[in-house]
């Protein structure tokens, strides 16, 4: 036999190897369920976080990333344990991008499952109803989740007062044709259900006529009522009169004044001055909403030709100038009272 050849273990030496093989493999067994049953304790358990934060996942970012970024933001406490977390649940490749608002002490699974279901955060804006094109666009910019700049304003009146959900990342832009098509559909549902014998000749009438009617009471319930005056006088050719059409055109757009309206400025000739001008203006003074729309579409049955403000919020109406005085007078008594 060569001198290199190997000799065969003893019987009691083999054992011994095997045995030790054995208790090698299960040890390594034991490690790996303890490990996974720990992994199991650890996606159930409340992670670190104590105050709610909200956090941008970039698009493209990978789950390595994912996972520095919450744990730096404190959302879980072990990067690597939450990275084989996801691999257990299958969930490697399904954590989206977005704007995720974290609780306090969410776990692992809780805070996956969120970012698997795209569960982003809900942004919301409100267009008041009113409010010109020149406010919205303002306050538009100041909405720090949009994004991108509007190429060019939008028709006045074009768009319809509500509150609009968005998420981060959404373009001014694509909020704004939104708008525009609730208010197509809100007008186009309004002309349907116009009363019979107006006045009015086509939908862009009685967009124009509801923002007169917006502007002019705040009260949802008296827009029916005013929308009748208005009604009123352009059957009987009789001029609006309106205030708010007159300070659209001394405003520039924005519909309000920093001083008292003047006499004087009743008098001025400018394309809105209903004052001046017969009939309707040539456009909107502002986007109206619902109640306003429906109003002048259905006008409440009334023959007043007159209203002015009563102190209480509202209008005082009279179907006679007689009345009308008399309801000017105790408003100015009201002013008076009130140091105006």
């Amino acid at each position: 036999m060569p001198p290199w050849s190997l000799k065969p273990l003893p019987d009691f030496g083999m054992k011994l190897l095997l045995r030790l093989a054995a208790g090698l493999l299960g040890l390594a067994a034991l490690s790996i369920l303890g490990g996974w049953l720990w992994l199991g304790h650890y996606l159930e358990t409340p992670g670190p976080l104590a105050q709610p934060v909200t956090l941008v996942i970039s698009k493209g970012a990978g789950l390595s990333a994912i996972s520095k970024q919450l744990s730096d933001a404190f959302v879980i406490a072990h990067p690597l344990a939450f990275r084989l977390g996801a691999m257990r649940l299958s969930k490697t490749k399904a954590l989206q991008a977005g704007e995720y608002a974290f609780a306090p002490a969410m776990s692992p699974r809780q805070v996956m499952e969120k970012l698997a279901s795209g569960e982003v955060v809900i942004h919301q804006f409100t267009l008041v109803e009113g409010r010109t094109v020149r406010q919205l666009l303002d306050e538009l910019q100041a909405e720090t989740a949009l994004e991108g700049e509007v190429a060019a304003p939008p028709a006045e009146g074009s768009l319809l007062p509500e509150t609009y959900n968005f998420i981060l990342g959404e373009t001014r832009a694509q909020l704004i044709l939104r708008m525009k098509r609730a208010m197509d559909e809100a007008l186009a549902e309004a002309w349907r259900m116009r009363a019979e014998g107006l006045t009015l000749t086509d939908p862009q009438q009685l967009l124009i006529l509801a923002s007169i009617v917006e502007r002019e009471t705040g009260v949802a319930a008296e827009r029916p009522h005013v929308a009748a005056v208005f009604h009123n006088r352009l059957k009987k050719g009789m001029r609006l009169q309106s205030d708010p059409t007159a300070i659209y055109d001394l405003s520039g757009g924005l519909g309000v004044l920093d001083r008292p309206l003047l006499k004087a400025d009743l008098e001025r000739a400018s394309p809105h001055n209903t004052y001046v001008i017969p009939g309707l203006p040539p456009g909107p003074i502002a986007n109206p909403g619902r109640a306003s729309l429906m109003g002048a579409a259905r006008p409440a049955a009334s023959d007043d030709l007159y209203f002015v403000a009563d102190g209480t919020g509202g209008h005082a109406f009279s179907a006679s100038l007689e009345g009308h005085n008399r309801n000017v007078a105790n408003w100015r008594k009201i002013e008076k009272g009130q140091g105006k």
